[in-house]
């Protein structure tokens, strides 16, 4: 038996010049019943429209009908609002998403009416709020009149998504296709950010993504992961074929297992279609989903965010460019705090360094003026961009600056390290900035199994001062003088610092690193000297105690051997102590062969590049 459905709306009995309206958001923004309030407001006047994200043409934002409407726009969604706001014709209130729905049940923003896109009712009269219960549902829950575009193209989706037809004063029936996004192809740049975040992201983690180029690019270098969870404000197209493969399975998630939870969905058709009546996705509103007590129950929680710009002390800007406000806090700041506090879990800032093609740094020595901070200093433990991963977390202003500057686009290196040195971030021995060493691959650094676990072999970088300084504090005395020829008693920060601060296109300066989120130790340090004759080097190396004969220090030759054949280099040169028996292995393994000395007690080493294979 098909139910009743309410009269339509006479708007005149059912608002008043000056009333409050929530208007739907995201995908279900129900924009014939707004064009029909338009055509029949008759003396209806100053009616503040509240809404949040809309894909929408915003036709109600529009000069003519400012007699009609002021809106309040609690996130900047499309350049038409966007506009509206630079000029001040609209208004715009920064608020968490999570707690926009305290401003309705707390009467902040009372509302008289809330205007939704629902689907039709099934045999028991309900209705649901199928793509988009976000703060849909706290509007429905206290607004005084519910009024409901019915639509038959409106998803009908599991969770927290209903309402009874009972609890609609009015409606409109007109079926209405949903906004669809475009599928972002990412480019060379988002490829590179998604390969870098993907290795952040352990098996088992639950996943929060947003929509964009670099979501999509994370999501395909999630293919080989296993067992991973979503709980996600919003989840698009890209999540489909992980959860067909299984990629995507919930099944270590430990709040809500074995589903899919969000609270929106933006995308295709398809997306729309995979989320109708599928049991294993489930909407709830968000001051629950986006709650960071709650986010903070999913252990391994990884939260992956964007942002405008970033400053040399981690201040992230993602809602102004300068005076111009451009999209809005939502959710950031819920998921970064909730995968914070979660048990293994990892807060991501990912972006491109650099914006408008290129000519502008977005990692910047100070926030520009007018932008506000969203998301603070003591919040984010990554920032990652195409050039690399520079982890926050622990790090003092100086180290987060320099891992900063490390993953900066390299033309714009220099000029951040002379604004970080002028306010007194740095010392005045910190002579070089961060280089890249281009012979270790598109990714800056390799992987490698020693003795069962896993390491990272990478170039030496300032932001590294302190770990060398306590790698040269671990060895014993045997260590240290086998390296140096005498027992040093101490390493300054300023000798650390000039040891970590290489001109990587000269001499080369390896480490291999233990790197368990943001715990970095190093584990072996190689380097080269260019000789005079800029056709040979100089090398040496040394590893930690413990892995002492575990192949690590053959490893990191074999490493320094390759580069030093890529750059050209003739001849590779190493001074040995004769006692150094294990030393003395390591190289002659590596096909050095022993040259006359004229120092007691040492062993000159050659190798010939041009005939090592």
């Amino acid at each position: 038996m098909k139910t009743a459905l309410p009269n339509r709306p006479d708007w005149q009995a059912l608002l008043k010049s000056g009333n409050r309206i929530f208007i739907g958001s995201n995908a279900a923004v129900p924009n014939a019943l707004i064009d029909d309030l338009i055509a029949n407001s008759g003396d209806l006047k100053d009616i503040e429209l509240v809404q949040f994200n809309a894909l929408s043409d915003s036709r109600w934002v529009e000069p003519q009908f400012s007699d009609l409407f002021k809106v309040n726009a609690l996130f900047i969604g499309g350049e038409k609002v966007r506009q509206a706001v630079a000029e001040g014709r609209v208004d715009y209130t920064p608020c968490f998403l999570s707690e926009v729905p305290s401003l309705f049940e707390e009467d902040i923003l009372p509302l008289d009416a809330a205007f939704i896109m629902v689907s039709p009712p099934d045999k028991y009269g309900y209705c649901s709020l199928g793509v988009a219960v976000d703060v849909n549902l706290a509007a429905v829950k206290k607004a005084k009149y519910v009024v409901a575009q019915i639509n038959t193209s409106m998803p009908r989706t599991s969770g927290h998504t209903f309402i009874r037809i009972d609890d609609i004063a009015a409606c409109i029936e007109v079926e209405q296709a949903l906004p669809e996004l475009p599928i972002y192809e990412p480019d060379k740049i988002t490829e590179r950010i998604g390969q870098y975040v993907a290795m952040l992201v352990d098996d088992g983690a639950t996943l929060q993504l947003g929509v964009g180029k670099i979501p999509n690019a994370v999501l395909y270098y999630l293919q080989n992961h296993k067992d991973l969870g979503v709980h996600s404000e919003l989840i698009t197209d890209g999540i489909i074929d992980l959860i067909a493969k299984g990629v995507i399975n919930n099944r270590k998630k430990t709040f809500h297992p074995g589903k899919t939870v969000a609270s929106f969905c933006l995308g295709s058709k398809k997306l729309y279609d995979f989320v109708d009546n599928n049991p294993h996705v489930e909407f709830y509103p968000s001051d629950y989903l986006n709650s960071p007590a709650n986010i903070a129950r999913n252990h391994k929680m990884v939260a992956i965010n964007s942002a405008l710009e970033v400053d040399l002390t981690g201040q992230v800007v993602a809602d102004s460019i300068g005076y111009q406000f451009y999209s809005g806090i939502g959710g950031q700041v819920d998921f970064i705090r909730g995968a914070a506090m979660s048990p293994g879990g990892k807060p991501i800032i990912a972006m491109p360094s650099t914006a408008k093609g290129g000519s502008i740094s977005r990692i910047v020595p100070f926030i520009t003026e007018g932008s506000g901070v969203v998301t603070s200093r003591g919040h984010v433990h990554y920032v990652v961009t195409e050039f690399g991963v520079a982890s926050l977390k622990g790090r003092s202003i100086r180290e987060r600056a320099l891992e900063l500057i490390r993953v900066a686009h390299p033309k714009f290196r220099e000029q951040l390290l002379a604004k970080v040195r002028e306010h007194y971030w740095v010392p005045n021995y910190q002579k070089n900035y961060p280089r890249d060493v281009p012979e270790l691959g598109p990714l800056g650094f390799k992987t490698m199994k020693i003795d069962n676990q896993s390491f990272d072999l990478r170039p030496l970088n300032p932001a590294d001062e302190r770990r060398l300084q306590e790698f040269f504090y671990s060895h014993t005395k045997e260590t240290l003088f086998y390296r140096y020829n005498h027992y040093p008693t101490q390493m300054t920060r300023e000798k650390s610092c000039n040891l970590v601060s290489v001109d990587q296109s000269h001499d080369l300066a390896l480490c291999i690193v233990r790197q368990q989120g943001s715990a970095s130790e190093i584990q072996a340090v190689g380097r080269y000297y260019l000789c005079a004759d800029n056709k040979s080097c100089e090398a040496a190396f040394v590893t930690r105690e413990s892995f002492h004969g575990k192949g690590m220090a053959k490893q990191l030759l074999a490493e320094m051997i390759l580069i030093a054949k890529q750059r050209g280099l003739t001849r590779m040169l190493a001074v040995v102590r004769a006692d150094n028996r294990n030393m003395l292995r390591v190289f002659e393994s590596a096909h050095f062969e022993r040259q006359p000395s004229q120092e007691m007690g040492e062993v000159n080493l050659t190798l010939n590049l041009d005939k090592y294979q």
